[in-house]
């Protein structure tokens, strides 16, 4: 399954199908209606979103732009420049120098100095850039209130996240929303090797929560939270907010995918209540 365009929409050209063929005017009506069907239900989001009874959420992406105000971009090249004031020039690959993925920088040192004080400290101060970015990031639309209104119908939601759980508390506070997650966010930790696309944070969600893998949904918006959650068992719906993004999730394999989580709020809005 690829996903497909949300909304009004047919196959051919925009024009009016005409015909005295009574017969060819029901064919058409009756493919026109399972369309439509089909679109009301795109790549069977409503099986994929009723299955689940934990929701796991990716951080940065899903549920916000973490570094909107403060980039991403930037913070990979001061961590890369204190690390070459540091005389460790030589200790990044020319990729890795130029990757502009703070994680990135962050798992290519901890590889090569694993549990070390230097770690430690590079992983400290990309907290401290997340904690900053935390006061500007934007929230991705529909977020907000698909979170609390998926949290009403039932479903157990929690965070599955690279970044810090600091990060993390502080923003969901700041919008009000801890309430729905805590004590169930699980982010960064000293174990730099089991960030994702180890699904160690996701594991970690599943065995707190008593919930099995099949009975959970992981949303997503990069390979590594696919990857994550196919390691664990976990059906995943990515979320791309452009056409890049959708076609990096394509290529990892990811087969649900939605340009906006408005079609998921639309759908539990309209489901019938148990």
């Amino acid at each position: 399954m690829v996903r497909r365009p949300l909304g009004n929409h047919h196959h051919g050209p925009d024009t009016l199908l005409v015909t005295s063929d009574a017969t060819q005017t029901e064919q058409v009506t009756h493919e026109t209606e399972n369309d439509q069907k089909d679109l009301n239900d795109p790549d069977g989001l409503k099986e994929l979103i009723s299955g689940a009874r934990v929701v796991l959420w990716d951080f940065d992406g899903p549920i916000c732009r973490l570094f909107a105000g403060h980039s991403a971009e930037r913070v990979a090249t001061d961590l890369v420049e204190w690390l070459e004031g540091r005389g460790l020039h030589g200790l990044l690959t020319e990729s890795e120098r130029e990757s502009l993925d703070p994680h990135a920088v962050l798992r290519a040192v901890d590889r090569r100095h694993p549990g070390s004080d230097l770690v430690a400290e590079l992983e400290a101060r990309l907290t401290q850039e997340e904690m900053l970015a935390a006061s500007s990031a934007r929230p991705t639309p529909y977020a907000d209130p698909l979170i609390r209104t998926w949290t009403a119908v039932g479903p157990r939601p929690a965070i599955a996240t690279n970044n810090s759980p600091r990060v993390v508390r502080k923003y969901l506070t700041d919008r009000g929303l801890l309430g729905c997650f805590a004590p169930h966010v699980y982010g960064r930790t000293q174990q730099l090797s089991r960030l994702k696309p180890d699904p160690h944070c996701i594991n970690r969600a599943l065995n707190a929560m008593g919930a099995a893998p099949d009975s959970a949904l992981m949303i997503g918006d990069t390979p590594s939270d696919f990857h994550a959650a196919t390691a664990a068992g976990v059906p995943f719906l990515g979320y791309a907010r452009n056409e890049d993004k959708e076609k990096v999730l394509q290529a990892a394999g990811a087969t649900v995918i939605l340009p906006s989580l408005e079609p998921v709020l639309a759908l539990l809005r309209t489901a019938p209540q148990a």
